[in-house]
């Protein structure tokens, strides 16, 4: 038998042969060659993996484009690759799916649905490179961990894009069926029990008696019940005694003085102008209306269209001639000049933008104000929809205040009114008002004529030169004095009783700022980068955001177009199922500490989506179908057995859900300002309860104005029964606001306020301890 080749070979010429030493080396060469091979290898398998294991780690089902999705993009991508186009990075557009789904000029795609491998975007964010990750460090946008899980996802699943939860109308959402139907009370605890139950969560219990009585009282009133008010409720054995409650509160004047304050934010009411020197304006008359309209519970929809178009609309039967007067006073309440000299043109576009960004805070939930120089980075607004806007607006008489330098005649050297101005009675002054003028005329009749020369002439002081006449004032001339007369003394008894009726009379009477249209609208032109100078810019005329429809009307488009296209429903062209949503956002932040979109005053991409966007839309639709009706929207809220909840919180609680968003139990926050005021003063017995009238001037430390110029101003105090006035009346100056109200961080009211600031500071506690 032959030997085998394989183990009696001979070995090739050219074959090196190893010794021992050489055997040992190589199997050291190899060993290091393979573990580099292996390390390579692994290396490029974990890169490979990392975005599938990504994808295991969220899942697909659980993800919401809108809940999970948007927010990150918006926050981390959107200023470079969103609507604004002037400054896209790249060509790439994410905000849009066809176009981020787009072949890029580099061939590359950043999104390919269903292969995170392949697409760009995820790739970037998992890339470590500072010259290649997504977003770049110098941004300052760091994504996390899960929010690249997140974005693998769902990519993974097909990257579905969903419109924006805010421009979708609310849907009517089956009421959930759950178990316990004896915790539920309402609609609304349906929808917050059922997501208790899916967390495996149970809600609190109830709230103590004397508890929810001085809770609703203070939600409901901004004031504390008295101890006589919580006796009885304790004493009342009926069923539905908490209702009864209820009632009497929302029915009380009190609680439309509470939902003004609230308003009053929303809309920047102040008593002052707020630019250059902060003088005084005729403002507090449209504040009694408000309260008024709360009081009647006026329905939103009329609200809205009374403030937006009040020299438009028709007044109703039930309504007083001068309602709409008031009411277009909003039209005023945005923050002027009476600067000598001031250029006309820069302050025709500041008070224009101002009223952008106030219509679209209050009624919109939207920042439109960022697309004054640019298309809105996050939202779909144009710059074009910014001046169209702005448009509706154009007509109104803004520079009638200006004086000279406002039309054109020379330089304004002094201080000026804040024309157009009416004298006016205010909601609360006219049943008054009306009595005396009947007494008035029953006594000039019973009385014979007064001779001619008799009459003393009333003459009305004039500003000096560098002082503003920030009061109404008169004097009688001398050699007009009424000599000696020879009448009864009866009858000049009756003429100085009719000398303090009128001027009692007169006393009812204040100044109103008021809306009034100009001849012919101002020409509006979109501005480049928001440059007032820019007169190059196409002229637009009053329109709506594009995205969001279009007006049908017959010639110009007008305010009143405007609010109706707000509060119409959505089958009809409008857009009021969407502000309904916006507004009832915010009533449920005054009885639950924050709204269930938390960014009450954004509901764009910047800002939060809901935590129950079911329930949001439920109530929604809950205010629009009833008739826009505040009362009815409140009512359903403080009688859930969610508001009737104890605020108690154990370390569970605080572990599983620390900011109370699933709602298992009530909130606990620091009260407003102006309820912090109101409450010591009623507990004190020093509260003031008149409704309405003048804004008033309490205690404020000595030298508070020495800063506030043009002219010098000094604070007279209020010592009889008006500085202890609620905390709503008390003088807005937004410069200098009251030290009481800003240490509780009462806003200036400089903006639309939707969210007020909360902070406990030293300050705080000083007032408390200190405060007259």
């Amino acid at each position: 038998m032959e030997p085998s080749h394989a183990s009696h070979s001979e070995p090739h010429p050219n074959a090196r042969v190893y010794s021992a030493g050489d055997i040992n080396v190589l199997h050291k060469s190899r060993w290091k060659e393979g573990l580099i091979r292996f390390f390579w290898v692994g290396l490029l398998l974990y890169v490979s993996s990392v975005s599938q294991r990504a994808i295991l780690a969220v899942q697909p089902e659980t993800l919401s484009f809108n809940h999970d999705v948007r927010p990150i993009l918006s926050r981390a991508c959107f200023a470079c690759h969103g609507p604004d186009s002037e400054d896209r990075q790249a060509g790439l557009r994410l905000d849009d799916r066809e176009s981020a789904l787009q072949e890029l000029d580099s061939g590359m795609r950043a999104i390919v649905p269903g292969k995170p491998t392949e697409s760009e975007l995820v790739s970037r964010i998992l890339d470590s490179d500072p010259d290649v990750i997504m977003p770049p460090p110098e941004s300052n946008h760091v994504l996390t961990n899960k929010q690249k899980e997140i974005l693998s996802a769902w990519v993974a699943d097909g990257a579905e894009y969903q419109r924006h939860w805010a421009y979708v109308p609310p849907e009517r959402h089956t009421t959930p069926k759950i178990v316990d139907d004896e915790w539920s009370l309402n609609w609304i605890d349906h929808f917050i029990f059922d997501r208790l139950t899916e967390k495996d969560i149970s809600p609190a219990t109830d709230a103590d008696p004397i508890t929810l009585v001085r809770r609703v009282t203070f939600d409901l009133t901004g004031l504390p019940p008295t101890p006589s008010e919580i006796d009885a409720y304790l004493a009342n054995e009926s069923a539905d005694r908490y209702e009864q409650l209820v009632d009497r509160l929302l029915a009380s004047p009190q609680h439309a003085e509470r939902l003004a304050s609230w308003w009053l934010d929303l809309v920047r009411y102040a008593d002052t102008v707020g630019y250059h020197g902060d003088q005084t304006h005729s403002a507090s008359p449209y504040r009694d209306w408000v309260i008024a309209a709360f009081q009647k519970n006026l329905r939103f929809d009329r609200f809205t269209e009374m403030q937006l178009a009040s020299d438009f609309i028709e007044s109703s039967p039930d309504e007083h001639s001068e309602d709409l007067l008031l009411a277009g006073a909003y039209n005023r309440l945005l923050q002027t000049t009476h600067e000598g000299g001031l250029q006309v043109k820069e302050y025709r576009a500041i008070y224009q933008a101002d009223r952008i960004r106030n219509l679209s805070g209050v009624w919109l939930g939207a920042t439109v104000g960022c697309a004054q120089c640019h298309d809105h980075k996050y939202d779909p607004y144009t710059s074009r929809d910014f001046y169209a806007l702005g448009a509706f607006f154009a007509d109104i008489d803004d520079e009638t205040h200006m004086g000279v330098a406002g039309r054109g005649g020379g330089t304004n050297t002094l201080p000026t009114a804040r024309d157009p101005e009416q004298t006016v009675v205010g909601p609360f002054d006219r049943a008054q008002a009306a009595a005396l003028d009947t007494k008035i005329q029953r006594l000039r009749r019973s009385l014979p004529p007064l001779p001619k020369h008799q009459e003393p002439e009333k003459k009305e002081e004039k500003a000096k030169a560098g002082k503003k006449k920030e009061k109404e004032t008169t004097e009688v001339a001398e050699e007009d004095t009424v000599p000696k007369s020879t009448e009864s003394p009866v009858i000049l008894q009756a003429r100085k009783h009719l000398k303090t009726l009128e001027l009692k009379r007169k006393n009812l009477e204040r100044k109103l700022m008021i809306t009034k249209q100009l001849d012919e609208p101002r020409v509006v032109r979109i501005k480049h980068r928001g440059n007032w100078m820019d007169e190059s810019g196409e002229i637009v005329e009053p329109s709506i955001p594009g995205f969001l429809g279009s007006l049908q009307t017959e010639g110009r488009a007008t305010r009143e177009d405007l609010a109706h296209w707000l509060v119409a429903p959505i089958s009809d062209g409008g857009i009021g199922e969407l502000t309904a949503r916006v507004t009832a956002n915010r009533i449920w932040s005054i009885f639950f500490g924050a709204g269930l979109c938390r960014s009450a005053d954004d509901f764009g991409g910047q800002g939060e989506p809901p935590d129950y966007p079911k329930l949001l839309d439920r109530l929604a639709l809950e205010f629009f179908d009833s008739g826009w009706d505040v009362r009815h929207l409140i009512r359903c809220i403080v009688t859930s057995n969610a508001y009737r909840m104890s605020s108690d919180t154990t370390d569970e609680d605080i572990i599983r859900d620390p900011e109370n968003r699933l709602l298992a139990r009530q909130g606990r926050w620091r009260y407003h300002a102006e309820g912090v005021r109101d409450a010591a003063l009623s507990i004190s017995g020093l509260l003031e309860e008149k409704l309405g009238g003048a804004s008033v001037h309490p205690y404020q430390p000595a030298g508070y104005y020495r800063h506030l110029n043009f002219p010098k101003r000094t604070y007279s105090q209020d010592n009889d029964q008006r500085q202890w006035r609620r905390g709503l009346y008390v003088h807005w100056q937004r410069m200098f606001l009251h030290p009481q109200l800003a240490a509780f961080d009462a806003p200036n009211r400089e903006e639309c306020t939707a969210v007020r600031m909360r902070s406990n500071t030293p300050k705080a506690a000083l007032v408390l301890l200190n405060d007259p």
